[in-house]
């Protein structure tokens, strides 16, 4: 299988006043085209800099990513935008939706931007995946979290990304909604044939990926097949 992102002896450290703090120690692992994918830990463990720097938000200290064929490492700010608008998907724990525009207009500006034509259609379709269809003219303010999060994840799906970066997709979610957007995530992430990477602290949301890798203390623990 072709493997849509390689990590290398991946390091990150932040400069605090006199001292450095080194959250990821020598990472490395790979992850395979089409793969769903999560990365588990305690609060602290380097999670969410990890997806940062997978999804080229971020440069490491040291060490290389190499995602969707493009060794990001060495890349500028704005070649790595590029490969993201391009390549990459994402949904985040606090929705990101813009409060002045509708559901559809969350959904289909973004397509818009990268000069769809058809991009109303194409929002209202995946409206319609997420169970939305009858809420495409509300705004972010009238509905509720796991509508948002909803809306959310057909604006993520609306550019047909290679791969999908998930931060704590459920964590500001009641445990039903939660199970319900997770169950989406899953079902439309199948459709397309995405990758999928999911940050969590939800073991039963990880367990639903087909591989599971454990951080602690900034350094790898395991990295389990779930298959």
């Amino acid at each position: 299988m072709t493997k849509i992102l390689n990590v290398n002896n991946l390091e990150k450290t932040y400069n605090s006043g006199i001292n450095q703090l080194t959250v990821l120690h020598d990472i490395t692992f790979s992850i395979e085209k089409g793969e769903t994918f999560s990365i588990v830990g305690p609060s602290g463990s380097g999670k969410t800099t990890l997806l940062g720097l997978c999804a080229g938000l971020d440069s490491p200290t040291s060490g290389e990513i190499e995602l969707c064929g493009t060794k990001i490492s060495s890349l500028n700010e704005d070649e790595r935008a590029i490969l993201r608008n391009k390549h990459v998907g994402f949904i985040f724990q606090n929705f990101q939706l813009l409060p002045t525009l509708t559901a559809l207009e969350n959904v289909s500006v973004p397509l818009e931007l990268q000069g769809a034509k058809n991009a109303a259609k194409i929002g209202m379709e995946l409206l319609g995946k997420v169970g939305l269809a009858n809420r495409f003219h509300h705004y972010p303010t009238q509905l509720s979290g796991g509508e948002q999060q909803r809306v959310a994840l057909a604006r993520a799906f609306s550019n047909r990304p290679s791969i999908l970066f998930a931060d704590e997709p459920t964590g500001n979610l009641d445990e039903e909604t939660g199970a319900t957007v997770a169950q989406l995530i899953f079902d439309l992430n199948k459709e397309a044939g995405t990758t999928l990477v999911i940050v969590t602290h939800d073991l039963e949301l990880a367990e639903q990926s087909q591989r599971m890798l454990k951080l602690k203390g900034g350094k790898i623990v395991s990295n389990e097949s779930k298959i």
